[in-house]
């Protein structure tokens, strides 16, 4: 071998090395592989046909409920509700919006959570949520049958409704 073969080879040798040492940039990664990995048995077993239930709360007292329904790993159905419990004797509860998107009209409620596949949500766990971030915490819950059931990130001092992930109540197989 010429030297500039022997430059070359030790260049890739180098190069190899660093790029197999390179550190792992995502918080929580053994307990998302055992999720994912849970994940994926329920979507065999269910026929990668279920619903699931995804929750927000406010410091104001806010909540909202968006049920999406998928079939054979598409989306089909999505149902919202937004409400408010007022401390009374009898926690008066007033909803303040509610509907149900067929096929044909999902996703055009602007603004709320949208019609997606688990998939495409641990995707995003893997690819945003649980990147790990200088100022912000990352978290991750399991509680779904070792399935997703919170995850996300709160920045450094942050006052009020600073969550950003996803809450999943539950994860049902069928329709």
């Amino acid at each position: 071998m010429k030297p500039n073969h022997y430059l070359l080879l030790n260049l890739l040798i180098v190069t190899m090395i660093l790029t197999s040492c390179k550190k792992n940039n995502i918080e929580h990664e053994n307990d998302f592989d055992k999720s994912f990995k849970a994940w994926t048995d329920f979507k065999a077993s269910s026929d990668n046909s279920y619903h699931y239930t995804v929750s927000t709360v406010s410091w104001t007292g806010l909540s909202t409920e968006t049920q999406v329904t998928v079939k054979n790993g598409k989306p089909i159905q999505r149902s919202y509700l937004a409400k408010s419990v007022r401390s009374t004797p009898k926690n008066e509860v007033t909803i303040h919006e509610q509907w149900t998107e067929d096929e044909a009209k999902l996703n055009t409620h602007p603004n709320q959570f949208k019609a997606v596949t688990l998939d495409e949500i641990y995707q995003k766990a893997k690819t945003v949520w649980l990147l790990k971030k200088k100022n912000a915490k990352s978290y991750l819950e399991t509680k779904n049958n070792g399935m997703i059931s919170s995850c996300g990130y709160i920045e450094e001092n942050c006052a009020d409704d600073c969550f950003v992930g996803i809450n999943i109540e539950s994860i049902v197989a069928g329709l």
